[in-house]
């Protein structure tokens, strides 16, 4: 609907500029209430002693009648008759000749020409500002936006969990309020100051934080911005922007998504980009030429640190790089009390227990975290946002919305339920899984028919091959129930099957843990630094080794899914009542969790 706007509005400029064009040219033209009429029709009136008087120049013939003509006293006509002078005299008609200048000829056709152009530039410009495109008189300035302390409205108050690096950054706030005792001792602020983590763990929250609690300018924009169409426009832009921050220093430069702009040159396979290469180099000149003591502090932030151009990192342009991780359990809790400020929250809400099952979340995800509660609290028509809607909003963030509209056959949910039971039983049985909190049947946004929800109650930073082996186990348990139960196996282990067979692979391939190749890495991972849990999945494996290792590798893997396989049907068999209630109670229920069911609480596995 926007983009039919701009084309009726595109129109609606020409048609106006194209209609006063013939206005101009009619009024330039000498319009008047002059009544054309053909030469002989002016010889008759002539001999007839009709005209009064008459004006005469090399190209037309213009006039007064003694009698109007078609309501019109005053007639024109192109000149034919060399021999008209003899005739006027002839007929007793005063007369004069009239000499047009070249000045006026060329005002006659010049103006409307001039006054269509200008009005052309006039809207064209006013659109191009619209869109976007800032005309070609700007085109090498600088499109950082610039907030002063009011406008940024963020300080280290408003970022929490991530301590560490608040710490270290405290330090360019110091020194951008209080230089002197910095070179006192001849000590200098790093030059540039990368932010580097995973998306959205707050990487541009803390930069305008750091800006806020200085209270000095804040330049932002975006590594993509300073590449254009042309050649030379980027350069031109880094060489506006650290001009206009010298000017307005002490100030802050911030970068967000470096890797836009400083990828490794000649990276990708048909070689470098000129433009960006030539940004690149001229984001390092000035790097080189500005003097930390002038008080311009250049922060970027990046979640691709490894294609980074190396001279960009070197010492003495990117001196320090501070990472921006997830947070820990205590620091999803105080992220939690920080965004819990702007919600009507409930007075038993127990943020130490919406931290415990939400292991992995950003600051961005718990922000949508609490905004996903707070519209299911709305909805329900609550007055406060209680616990069961942060339930309900962690299954929505890791599941999907329910789809109760998709309706399965008898037989199928009697399939999903048994493979969901067994899923939710090996893991309760196994005493180094995560513990159940949820077992639904009903379908979801992301595809799945059913879900077995597991959540973390600490951060894990090392895993054992004792405990791969168990997830492999309870990946492989729900085609187990389903092969016990009915004798059969569905499709619906699809991803199941993909997931225990990855680490299956790592296992023997990445972390030296099979016992028959022995303690050494056969693959490397090319996969993003930085990507998150599933980062190996958007990379790809670089295999060291011969065609007898990789018969040997797959051996392994399939062994290894094999023994997952048979520990969780032997289990399921041990517990097949626990299997068959849970069952019948899932299908009568649709979603179970521990209190419901207590089986699903835990018990050492036999």
């Amino acid at each position: 609907m926007a983009m039919e706007k701009h084309h009726q509005w595109n129109l609606g400029y020409f048609v106006v500029a194209f209609v006063a064009m013939l206005l101009v040219q009619n009024w330039l033209g000498e319009y008047s209430a002059e009544a054309p009429i053909p030469y002989s029709e002016f010889q008759r009136l002539l001999d007839a002693g009709k005209v009064s008087d008459l004006r005469v120049d090399q190209e037309r013939i213009s006039g007064t009648l003694k009698e109007p003509i078609q309501g019109r006293t005053r007639f024109t006509t192109n000149r034919v008759e060399p021999q008209l002078a003899a005739e006027l005299e002839k007929a007793q008609v005063d007369f004069s000749g009239v000499t047009q200048s070249g000045l006026a000829k060329l005002l006659g056709w010049l103006l409307p020409v001039l006054l269509f152009f200008g009005l052309w530039v006039f809207f064209f410009r006013g659109l191009a500002e619209k869109q976007g495109f800032g005309g070609m008189v700007s085109v090498g300035k600088s499109k950082a936006r610039v907030f002063v302390e009011r406008d940024t409205g963020v300080t280290f108050d408003d970022v929490a969990g991530i301590d560490e690096a608040k710490a270290e950054l405290q330090e360019v706030v110091s020194f951008l309020k209080d230089r002197p005792t910095y070179s006192r001792l001849g000590a200098r602020i790093p030059k540039g100051i990368l932010l580097v983590g995973p998306p959205g763990t707050g990487k541009t929250l803390v930069a305008k934080a750091v800006a806020g609690q200085a209270g000095v300018p804040f330049f932002s924009i975006s590594g993509s911005e300073f590449v254009e169409l042309f050649v030379g426009v980027g350069a031109a832009r880094v060489r506006d922007l650290f001009e206009q921050a010298r000017k307005a220093a002490p100030c802050i430069i911030f970068i967000d998504e470096l890797d836009a702009l400083g990828k490794m040159r000649g990276l990708g396979a048909f070689g470098g980009n000129d433009e960006k290469e030539q940004t690149l180099n001229q984001l390092l000149a000035e790097l080189d030429g500005f003097d930390p003591r002038e008080g311009v502090v250049l922060l970027a932030a990046t979640n691709r640190p490894e294609v980074l151009d190396p001279a960009l990192l070197r010492a003495g342009r990117f001196d320090r790089q501070i990472l921006i991780d997830r947070p820990d359990r205590r620091g999803r809790e105080a992220i939690l009390r920080v965004h819990l400020k702007r919600v009507s929250a409930a007075a038993d809400l127990d943020c130490g227990q919406i931290a415990a099952i939400t292991t992995g979340f950003t600051g961005a995800d718990l922000a949508n975290l609490v905004n996903e509660a707070a519209i299911g609290a709305t909805r329900r028509g609550a007055e406060a946002v209680g616990m069961a809607d942060f339930t309900v909003a962690v299954e929505r963030i890791v599941a999907g919305a329910e789809r109760r509209s998709r309706l399965l056959l008898p037989q199928e949910r009697k399939v999903v339920a048994y493979h969901e039971m067994g899923h939710a039983l090996a893991a309760a049985s196994l005493p180094r899984m995560d513990p159940v909190h949820k077992v639904s049947i009903v379908p979801h946004a992301i595809g799945a028919l059913g879900f077995t929800l597991q959540r973390p109650t600490e951060d894990r930073f090392l895993i054992g091959r004792q405990e791969l082996k168990d997830r492999m186990v309870v990946l492989l348990a729900g085609r187990a129930a389903e092969a016990l139960v009915f004798d059969e196996i569905s499709t619906g282990a699809a991803d199941d099957l993909a997931k225990a067979t990855d680490i299956a692979r790592q296992l023997v391939t990445r972390f030296g843990m099979s016992e028959q190749l022995g303690q050494a890495v056969l693959e490397r991972q090319s996969a993003p630094y930085l990507a998150g849990d599933n980062g190996h999945l958007a990379g790809l494996r670089e295999k060291d080794y011969s065609e007898q290792t990789a018969r040997e590798v797959d051996l392994c893997v399939r062994e290894l899914i094999d023994e997952a396989f048979r520990r969780a049907g032997a289990l399921l068999e041990q517990r097949r009542s626990d299997l068959e209630a849970g069952a019948q109670l899932l299908l009568e229920r649709e979603t179970l969790t521990p209190e419901d069911f207590p089986a699903l609480a835990g018990a050492p596995a036999p």
